[in-house]
């Protein structure tokens, strides 16, 4: 009846080596720091630097609109067609 001990200890290793992987205390090895291009940017230049469109929602006649490359963020507001406003959210 040694089974049950060794089986816990084991799932206990197990679960304390998921939980350090999935912490995620920075780049993984072998990339680099991911920067964002500016504090302040259009959303022209975000999208052609590679940031896509995640979500988009209504804010009184105006829409925000949130991209994402990696792990940096941003919140464009949409003042026309043409002109947007973003900044970082990370």
């Amino acid at each position: 009846m040694k089974l049950p001990p060794l089986a816990a200890v084991v799932l206990l290793a197990a679960s304390g080596a998921v939980a350090q992987d999935v912490g995620g205390m920075g780049p993984k090895l072998g990339q680099g720091e991911v920067q964002p291009p500016a504090a302040k940017a259009s959303m022209g230049d975000l999208l052609s630097k590679g940031y896509e469109i995640k979500a988009a929602v209504p804010n009184g006649g105006k829409f925000v609109v949130f991209l994402q490359k990696d792990q940096s963020a941003y919140a464009c507001e949409m003042k026309s067609l043409t002109a947007s406003q973003c900044g970082t959210i990370n």
